[in-house]
């Protein structure tokens, strides 16, 4: 034997040191001897992590690629995903050569090899994907494990502007059991190129639109030890078309109904059996649509305080119009309008809508059947009354013997009869001044409703459009 040089004896005890294994004999370039070689160098190793010594940590390396997004449970606080979900870790001092084994890369049993504790934190349900038997395994000792999940996790959903929310839900990968120390997690591919290949090879066109992806690398640090983790943060993007064609348009157009209900005449027309239809015909479509509403305890959806305070204005009109109808028909049962009433809504709420109240009639009906000392309107009706005076007076002067003139006793009581004819049909024609002031009250509110349901609408109608363009920035 030639002696050994000084340098390649260092060199071997280098290696040695180190830990440094030489590359697997194959015997022949064929498939057989290829697994026999590995058989007998991986089997007795697969029990612990694939490094030189109990102190070097092992990189994982990780890239997902969100194939679907199969739908949320707001009830539940869920999210469900389809990822494809690649890892890469390096077996220390395993490799062979191309040309003796004749391939770069085989395929092996997952139960040859040791592969890492890689979990979700936030998984809520068991995986139920397919599972995939093989992993690559590289001559350089690398390790590719590409499978398939389907991932319920959780995520905490905001659903105050349902339809047109945008949510953040994070998928957080890390060792189960083992810590930072043992193993690390490596980023593979960037933020951009996981969304750039999620949305070419994304299969689902439902619901939900995927808008953005980002990564980041942290530690989670208990009292035992610290964890290696990278997070992918999921922004997604309902499609609200579904919900305003099924719920907000037609709610628009009851509400647009009821407020076109303010012209018809309460007068002549029964404008609360049209407004009770409305309410009807309102409650059983919240009632049809009420599953496609989302439920929480947390929150409560913008578009559900708009329906609430859409049916709370019906009611209201109901009532109102209620009110008008019993003042229209029995404002003269009632005694005057109490002050403080008086001034809020025939002063102030009158001049908020617009509305001038109506000055009170100078016109005086004098009733001449008890007393013959009261102002005299009207000439004709006092004319006729000094001339019964002046009779009275002469038949008083005359002889108690003569009788009375029978056309002045008939003239005199046909003057009563048209004084009190006259009386009546003032009274029926314009009241009196306690029944103007409680119908001008029933016209201002009627009034101040009306404008209270067109400030509703149009507030409404701008929240929803400012909310479905700001929805639309985002995903642009």
């Amino acid at each position: 034997m030639g002696e050994v040089k000084p340098t390649e004896l260092i060199v071997i005890c280098f290696m040695l040191l180190h830990g440094f294994v030489a590359a697997l004999n194959c015997t022949s370039p064929t498939p057989k001897a290829l697994l026999h070689a590995l058989e007998s160098s991986l089997l007795p190793e697969k029990r612990v992590r694939p490094v030189k010594s109990f102190s070097d940590p092992l990189n994982v390396t990780i890239s997902i690629t969100v194939v679907g997004i199969l739908g949320v449970d707001e009830k539940a606080q869920t999210l469900t995903t389809v990822l494809w979900e690649v890892l890469e870790w390096k077996i220390e001092g395993l490799s062979w050569d191309e040309k003796e084994c004749g391939t770069t890369r085989v395929s092996l049993p997952r139960e040859m090899l040791w592969t890492p504790d890689v979990i979700i934190s936030e998984f809520m349900e068991e995986d139920k994907s397919p599972g995939t038997p093989y992993v690559y395994l590289n001559n350089t000792g690398h390790v590719f494990d590409d499978k398939p999940k389907r991932v319920v996790s959780s995520c905490q959903l905001g659903i105050y502007t349902f339809p047109f929310d945008v949510q953040n839900c994070t998928l957080t990968f890390g060792a189960y059991l083992h810590f930072a120390s043992d193993i690390r997690m490596i980023q593979g591919y960037s933020a951009a190129m996981t969304l750039e290949e999620s949305k070419e090879v994304m299969q689902t066109k439902g619901e939900w639109e995927l808008v953005d992806i980002t990564v980041g690398q942290t530690t989670l640090t208990i009292d035992v030890g610290s964890y290696s983790e990278i997070k992918y943060h999921i922004i997604l993007k309902r499609r609200p078309t579904l919900y305003v064609v099924n719920l907000l348009i037609p709610s628009c157009f009851l509400v647009t109904l009821d407020l076109f209900s303010f012209m018809l005449p309460p007068h002549s027309v029964d404008r609360a059996s049209f407004k009770m239809t409305l309410i009807l015909g309102y409650t059983v479509f919240l009632l049809i649509m009420n599953d496609l509403l989302p439920v929480t305890g947390e929150q409560t959806p913008l578009i559900n305080v708009f329906f609430s305070l859409t049916l709370a204005l019906m009611v209201a009109s109901l009532l109102e119009t209620v009110f008008i109808t019993n003042i229209q028909f029995s404002s003269s049962q009632y005694g005057t309008v109490p002050p403080w009433l008086r001034v809020l809504v025939l002063r102030y709420l009158a001049f908020l809508v617009c509305l001038k109240p109506k000055k009170p009639s100078n016109k005086v009906t004098v009733n001449l059947s008890s007393s013959n000392t009261e102002p005299a309107v009207n000439s004709s009706i006092t004319s006729i009354s000094v001339q019964n005076i002046s009779s009275n007076a002469k038949l008083q002067e005359a002889p108690p013997a003569a009788p009375p003139d029978p056309g002045l006793v008939e003239l005199r009581k046909l003057s009563r009869d048209l004084t009190a004819i006259r009386c009546q049909v003032d009274k029926h024609s314009q009241g009196n001044s306690s029944s103007q002031d409680w119908l001008m009250v029933g016209v201002v509110i009627d009034r101040l409703l009306f404008c209270l349901y067109i400030v509703f609408i149009s507030a409404s109608f701008i929240t929803i459009i400012c909310i479905w363009a700001f929805n639309n920035s985002i995903g642009a």
